[in-house]
């Protein structure tokens, strides 16, 4: 007996014409576009591009003992700077809580406007863009691009694309050149990579970045968005009814057909729509999609369709808006005779709003209320105790002591919780009044090791145990508890 045939989950016969599991990449060539929504991409683009570039060599004066570059990820010393702000390494959850209302914001974003985030602000985005810019600038618009790949390469055509792709490169070097210069000094960096005297670590990940922004930006492009980015699918799952998206209007553009047969056609009384079927909408797309068919996955809600078609419609003597931030939900409404329904502000766009006032706010009070003194103890873990020759028991301790000021500073140590109570810091010294005195350099972290001694020995097996260390210069007090422990 014959083997049955091999079957899909479907059901239906396998065959050597199945569909392939990854679909090859089809080579879009977007057509430029004058705008609204295309000016505010380029003031976005150069706005943030200006930030990211440019960012490191603005100065900020933090005195004494400090860098003065406004914004820097010092590595080797622990610190992160931005502005007037200073995080140290046990106050990563400022990072954490910038990262919350990042996510917050996007949720917002995405509840307002949905794609707001990969039409404008997304870094595949804006540097796409601008390779495009290049592109065109060098090449040609949409048709002399096509009309070159499709002929035979001749030695124009490949001093084209040789510029081209080399300011391609430049681009990307100085994008990866920009990063690594939020991790050092940047006026610095920029002379010792110029005379390669940089670190072997900075021309790696120049390389590095070079590579990724030059292969992401100017060949995989829209792939990044549609193949690469998680984004698309959770967004998908945030969005509701009432987000506004770009939307072609289809009670208004169907049925669609050329200016002369649509005017045939309503002189008859008959249904005619506003899109006559330009493709104008299409050829604007960076991802090649045709917003006719409906929300799709590829679109990143750039706004540039909208532009093409209301450049079409003024041309025709149509009014504007076929292709409009809109709802599937008004479209519906208007087909049949139902008022439109417009929430910007409502339950999901309140809760992300008011969580991120609040975990804004948490921060500010946070950052306004931190001290500048840093204290935390850790008891010796072997042995736990000491018993001396005189029957007192001792207790070791090692502390670790933040000076967040710029200048020096001498703290006192004591502790309470033991009634008599003798306190030794390994190189440390006694102050006129019998305290423990140690002294921290400006914006440093210094350990030591202490010794706490009860000399009444009338400590029980555990005993709570506070450790205060006091500013003598200001009298600010930090605190942390520990336990002393006994036989």
């Amino acid at each position: 007996m014959a083997d049955a045939p091999l079957t899909h989950p479907h059901g239906a016969a396998a065959s050597d014409e199945a569909a392939p599991l990854y679909a090859p990449r089809k080579q879009i060539y977007p057509q430029a576009v004058k705008g609204r929504y295309r000016t505010i991409k380029w003031v976005v683009l150069a706005i943030t591009l200006g930030i990211y570039y440019f960012l490191p060599f603005i100065r900020w004066d933090r005195g004494p003992n400090a860098p003065d570059q406004a914004i820097l990820v010092d590595l080797a010393n622990g610190r992160f700077y931005f502005f007037f702000i200073e995080i140290w390494p046990q106050e990563v959850y400022y990072l954490t809580g910038l990262l919350v209302l990042a996510a917050l914001a996007l949720f917002l974003m995405n509840a307002v406007a949905g794609r707001v985030w990969c039409g404008y602000l997304c870094p595949q985005t804006v540097w796409t863009d601008l390779f495009y810019a290049v592109e065109r600038w060098i090449e040609g618009d949409r048709r002399d691009r096509m009309r070159k790949d499709q002929q035979k390469l001749t030695l124009k055509t490949a001093g084209q694309k040789g510029l081209k792709h080399f300011i391609w490169l430049m681009i990307a070097w100085w994008t990866g050149g920009a990063w690594v210069l939020y991790f050092a000094d940047a006026p610095t960096l920029v002379y010792e990579l110029a005379t390669l005297q940089a670190p072997f670590l900075a021309y790696v990940w120049i390389g590095i970045l070079t590579f990724t922004t030059y292969t992401l930006a100017g060949f995989m492009r829209e792939q990044v968005c549609t193949y690469m980015c998680p984004w698309p699918r959770i967004q998908a799952a945030l969005t509701d009814e009432y987000a506004l998206n770009v939307t072609y209007r289809y009670d208004r553009g169907e049925p669609r057909g050329s200016v002369k047969k649509n005017e045939v056609l309503k002189l008859q009384g008959l249904p005619a729509g506003d899109c006559i079927d330009c493709n104008q909408c299409v050829n604007v797309c960076p991802t090649g999609v045709d917003i006719r068919k409906g929300l799709q996955l590829d679109c990143i809600q750039c706004g540039l369709c909208m532009d093409a078609c209301d450049n079409v419609m003024d041309k025709i003597g149509r009014p504007q808006g076929l292709i409009a931030y809109d709802t599937d939900m008004n479209v519906k409404a208007r087909m049949e005779g139902r008022p439109e329904v417009r929430r910007i502000v409502r339950a999901r766009t309140l809760f992300y709003a008011g969580i991120i006032a609040l975990v804004g706010a948490v921060m500010i009070t946070s950052l306004a209320l931190r001290q500048n003194i840093y204290l935390s103890v850790m008891h010796d873990r072997n042995p736990l105790f000491v018993r001396l020759s005189d029957g007192s028991i001792r207790n070791g301790f090692t502390i670790r002591v933040a000076n967040k000021h710029l200048d020096e500073r001498r703290y006192a140590l004591t502790v309470e919780g033991l009634i008599d109570a003798k306190i030794d810091i390994i190189g440390g010294e006694l102050d006129q009044q019998g305290r423990a005195i140690v002294t921290v350099g400006p914006d440093q972290t210094l350990e030591a090791r202490v010794l706490v001694t009860d000399t009444a020995s009338a400590a029980s097996s555990s005993t709570d145990l506070q450790f205060i260390l006091t500013d003598l210069s200001n009298g600010d007090k930090a605190a942390t508890s520990d336990h002393f422990k006994a036989p």
